[in-house]
């Protein structure tokens, strides 16, 4: 991903990313609930290049508890090897009563500069990651260990999370409003037609909040878009 793709990137809310995806036909894009574990703020955004992390059931004969800090360990394993600017994805089968990753793990991603993470099952120490500073998206907060549903089996292989595929590579939004998916091909196009979308919606935003009335308004006809392209040559105005 280029850097100004990227930057622009987190100017973009998702909602207008999943516009600008369907325009395209690419629909299944959005992970369902996926949410933010903490608060963000107005203009906060996650972007980054998907690595991740696959989960199946848990097979008790099949494992022993002396391997979670083995360096066979997929789940240790992906924490020193998802790259810095990189988002973990984490298939966790939608399992929502248990962990995935706690603030020890949040910790070590934030100084080696990964993104966020995004997972589909639950999060240990929620309150704490927030203190981290790392964004992180999941099913919520959860206080049982991984071993409890789970075990690592893949890194950086197609999976699943929040019903969309995800493959090594995609771009991967997060804001308020949960996260998407970006196919790379389609991630320079998206960001600028996004921007351009983004920019004239907050025009008519601006419009409506002094009383014009959304019929005729939005969606823009070439009138509105008139009006936006003498706005912004006019240096943006208050309204």
């Amino acid at each position: 991903m280029r850097t100004e793709t990227k930057e622009t990137l987190k100017t973009i809310t998702t909602a207008t990313i999943t516009m600008q995806l369907l325009k395209r036909g690419v629909k299944n894009t959005y992970m369902r609930g996926v949410r933010a574990l903490n608060p963000m703020q107005v203009g906060e955004r996650m972007v980054g290049v998907a690595y991740t992390v696959r989960f199946i059931p848990m097979r008790e004969d099949l494992f022993d508890l002396a391997l979670l800090g083995s360096p066979e360990n997929l789940a240790r394993r992906a924490i020193e090897e998802c790259p810095a600017g990189g988002v973990m994805v984490i298939d966790a089968r939608g399992a929502a009563d248990c962990g995935t990753y706690g603030d020890i793990l949040a910790t070590r991603l934030k100084i080696r500069g990964v993104e966020g993470v995004v997972t589909d099952g639950g999060v240990r120490d929620a309150v704490e990651i927030g203190v981290i500073g790392l964004p992180s998206f999941a099913a919520g907060p959860a206080a049982p260990a991984s071993p409890t549903e789970h075990v690592p089996v893949g890194l950086n292989e197609p999976v699943a999370c929040g019903g969309v595929a995800i493959y090594p590579g995609d771009i991967i939004v997060g804001d308020s409003d949960g996260v998407v998916v970006i196919p790379p091909a389609l991630a320079d196009e998206v960001a600028r037609d996004g921007a351009e979308q983004d920019g004239i919606e907050n025009f008519i935003q601006k419009l409506v909040a002094s009383g014009r009335p959304v019929i005729g308004t939005y969606p823009p006809d070439d009138g509105i878009r008139k009006e936006y392209a003498d706005w912004v040559a006019a240096g943006k105005p208050d309204l």
